[in-house]
């Protein structure tokens, strides 16, 4: 895919122009940070959290998975509970849409709680 078809994709699909503008090595610096952020305590709630698995949905639809090999596995070894789907980011049953941050911070929590993804305390 050329970085024009590239940029059509995601304006097509909604994606904010910074990320169409950014391209290819827009969408994987994002993910980096992503797989940063995870690690050091995901800051935001579950719709963030999935729109951001939605970048990783787009960059293997795109098929720039081999640029992010390395992120991949870092957010793998953050991930717990990795029976709960917790967002459909691309056809197939792809490994990121299972599970979530085990340092999760409480807003996360609260999220995957609403969506009915985690059990509440009685």
């Amino acid at each position: 895919m050329t970085e024009e078809d590239l940029a059509d994709y995601l304006e097509g699909s909604g994606y904010p122009a910074h990320l169409v503008r950014g391209g290819s090595q827009g969408l994987i610096s994002r993910y980096k940070k992503f797989v940063e952020e995870v690690e050091q305590g995901y800051p935001y709630g579950l719709d963030d959290y999935r729109r951001d698995l939605d970048l990783r949905g787009v960059i293997a639809t795109v098929g720039l998975s081999g640029e992010v090999v390395e992120e991949d596995a870092r957010l793998e070894e953050m991930l717990t509970q990795r029976e709960v789907r917790v967002w459909e980011s691309s056809s197939g049953n792809p490994n990121w849409d299972f599970g979530f941050p085990r340092n999760a911070p409480r807003e996360l929590l609260r999220s995957l709680k609403f969506a009915g993804l985690l059990p509440t305390e009685e």
